[in-house]
């Protein structure tokens, strides 16, 4: 009977836990967060709500990425410190791995490859190098493999089948390497009017150098309508990705309000109106 009544009690008290809406996964983490997340411990201002998301969506995986521990300085590929550590307010828990790849553009194309990865949405795992060639994460784990010359670009098959998660970082490393801001702006689809931002949508400038950042979450104000929205980035060169401070709105920082005018300041960067693109 006790121990029927401990089993009683566990399952009330499971049940009153907060359940989230989706569980979603994030398949460079061994453990998966459920309390650190950016919905966690990024507040809105007062007055604001989040606003809705599909469940399961991109904009929904992008609000709950993990988060590095309160404080968490920015490193960069080789291990030391980023000298500016005065732009971030949070560190997103995830690696930047060990080479100069994974900088601005590099890690919004990271962050859209492992959202599709973890949805088991493989298909749809595409970029186009700075040569407008398509690199196709299905044929490259069927074990094709690029062969560069110039601005040709040609797959020879080299290697065995391979889907792994393993084989799918190589994948991006090989993007990392011929993709870059410039491709990227190239392959996204322009967003209207700032009106119509969604999370998950990029502001981008290609070029050489060139900069990326993306919006990983919105809040609405109840009574004004306003909308105010969250940019993560890395940067050059590569190191750890985060959640931008507002630099010209201190009160407001880290949300950037969206009336921002004809240029967004960001601290690193300064974007237009015209620069909002979008994945297809």
């Amino acid at each position: 009977m006790k121990a029927r009544l401990n089993l009683t009690l566990c399952l009330f008290l499971f049940l009153m836990l907060p359940i989230r809406a989706y569980a979603f996964v994030y398949p460079w983490m061994e453990n998966q967060h459920t309390d650190s997340a950016v919905i966690d411990l990024i507040d809105v201002p007062d007055g604001f709500e989040r606003v809705n998301v599909e469940s399961g969506s991109f904009a929904g995986w992008l609000r709950h990425l993990p988060l590095k521990r309160k404080g968490a300085a920015v490193y960069l590929y080789n291990g030391r410190k980023k000298p500016n550590q005065d732009v971030h307010v949070a560190v997103i828990d995830i690696d930047t791995g060990s080479r100069d790849l994974q900088q601005c553009a590099d890690a919004v194309m990271r962050l859209r490859a492992e959202y599709l990865y973890s949805i088991k949405d493989v298909a749809s795992i595409h970029f186009n190098f700075t040569s407008g060639h398509p690199a196709l994460f299905t044929q490259w784990a069927e074990g094709f493999r690029p062969v560069v010359q110039g601005n040709s670009v040609s797959w020879i098959k080299k290697a065995m089948a391979d889907s792994s998660y393993a084989n799918f970082r190589n994948y991006l490393d090989t993007v990392f390497t011929y993709a870059g801001s410039h491709s990227l702006s190239r392959e996204l689809k322009p967003v209207s009017t700032i009106a119509d931002m969604k999370i998950g949508d990029i502001f981008v400038k290609g070029g050489f150098p060139g900069h990326a950042v993306i919006v990983v979450d919105m809040a609405k104000n109840r009574t004004t309508g306003k909308t105010v929205f969250l940019l993560a980035q890395s940067y050059m060169p590569a190191q750890d990705m985060h959640i931008l401070k507002n630099p010209k709105d201190g009160t407001l920082s880290p949300w950037y309000d969206m009336d921002f005018g004809s240029i967004l300041y960001t601290p690193e960067w300064i974007f237009y109106r015209n620069e909002l693109k979008r994945f297809q």
